[in-house]
């Protein structure tokens, strides 16, 4: 396939007005994608995004269309996607402006996501089967190992997927049956109501889930209250996980976290900086038993990498959006099943359960192998503006069937929040 076009758009849906998404660091957010569509001689398309949360998303915009004279007349080989990436990341003059994080990242993130969503389609496969189904050696040469020799090497992660071949067929079949488990942040956002916080925790029991999610970090005793509430809500055996967005110092975080101990909580996410290894171990030795977990605004795979040579998590995050897209996430899994430690992706962001599930799915037909102690975020928010939205059962994901990455937005979405033109932003 030749790709002949690139095009982006600025999308972005007025979630601050019910105050959906609010958390300690982030009150008012508007989720909105930096969205873009790869056009083939073939008639085919793709479609990604980087997810922000309102300002600033046309400057993820503008870096995509940075992009276009790498990608326009370039060919998409279904068998060298590694090197179509590679092409991407690896331009000196975007690279300087990283390398490797930031918006320019996030943009690359977004085109090569795209073009997996292309490769499904052109293939007929959604993209979690696509990859699931390569041979270990193709999954190998689509990680950059740039940097990662002294944690996992190439041979090391090939050896390691061909031990997962013989269970691909059963464990293939069960997610087809089951899906994938879930939890939900539905009920957790900082700015709602405790009367809200109580229903939508009692639902999200009834429906299923066994894990929530609160947001904390803004006020010690309204937290010590929430927590309370959810607690009584949901009862001794579900887990309820806490995230902080950053909030704290890591003497901070290690003191809040003992004032929310009595109510269980199963982790703490993203306790302090996301770019503080130390900190995190710190945090992680200071609060245990209580997990800690973090990975949503890790820049790369090297910062995954230290995270996980440092001991500095439990949980390890993936987002979809936020480093370079399929390929730089495969060699984030990889490093996480090499070093033993469970993945459960961060979502809920507008569009972001729809993609990375794809990338859980895979995880376990084809590297890690387990759901144990793995779960993907859900948030109940923005799904209807998807051709191929996530579908909970059970409080499990149901295996997406349709071919690509489920990163198609509907024509009239696209249209009704353009910013800032579109209708929803007259009113």
């Amino acid at each position: 396939m030749k790709i002949v076009s690139l095009e982006t758009r600025d999308v972005r849906f007025p979630t601050s007005r019910d105050l959906d998404g609010s958390d300690a660091m982030n009150p008012d957010p508007d989720y909105s994608a930096a969205y873009v569509v790869l056009r083939t001689d073939d008639g085919l398309e793709g479609h990604g995004f980087c997810f922000t949360i309102g300002r600033g998303n046309e400057v993820c915009a503008a870096a995509i269309e940075a992009h276009a004279p790498l990608v326009e007349g370039a060919e998409l080989d279904p068998d060298d996607a590694g090197g179509f990436t590679a092409r991407l990341l690896h331009d000196s003059q975007l690279r300087w402006l990283g390398p490797e994080k930031g918006a320019v990242h996030m943009a690359a993130g977004a085109i090569i996501n795209a073009a997996f969503d292309l490769l499904g389609k052109a293939a007929g496969k959604p993209v979690w089967r696509l990859l699931a189904e390569m041979a270990p050696a193709q999954i190998v040469d689509l990680a950059d190992w740039r940097y990662l020799s002294d944690a996992l090497t190439p041979r090391r992660a090939l050896d390691m997927l061909q031990d997962a071949v013989p269970g691909r067929a059963a464990r293939t079949a069960e997610l087809l049956e089951r899906g994938y488990p879930a939890y939900t942040t539905t009920p957790g956002w900082l700015g709602y109501a405790d009367d809200k916080l109580v229903r939508l925790a009692r639902e999200a029991v009834a429906d299923g889930f066994t894990q929530i999610k609160l947001k904390v970090g803004a006020d010690l005793a309204d937290d010590v209250r929430r927590m309370r509430l959810a607690r009584e809500a949901v009862g001794p055996d579900v887990r309820i996980a806490i995230d902080a967005n950053q909030r704290w110092d890591v003497g901070a975080a290690i003191e809040w976290v003992s004032e929310l101990r009595p109510y269980d909580p199963y982790w703490v996410e993203e306790p302090t900086s996301p770019d503080d290894v130390l900190g995190h171990a710190a945090v992680r030795r200071g609060v245990a038993p209580v997990k800690v977990a973090t990975g949503e605004h890790l820049a790369n795979r090297v910062m995954a990498k230290q995270m996980l040579q440092a001991g500095a998590v439990d949980v390890l995050q993936i987002d979809a959006c936020r480093v370079a897209g399929v390929t730089e996430n495969i060699a984030i899994l990889l490093l996480a099943a090499a070093y033993g430690v469970p993945v459960c992706p961060h979502a809920g962001g507008v569009g972001l359960c729809e993609a990375v599930q794809h990338l859980s799915m895979f995880d376990y037909v084809a590297v890690s192998g387990t759901t144990e102690n793995r779960v993907i975020e859900y948030v109940d928010h923005l799904h209807e503006h998807f051709r191929d939205p996530v579908r909970i059962v059970d409080g499990r994901y149901a295996a997406p069937r349709a071919p690509g990455m489920s990163t198609e937005m509907r024509a009239e979405s696209l249209a009704a929040y353009a910013f800032p033109g579109g209708e929803a932003w007259r009113i």
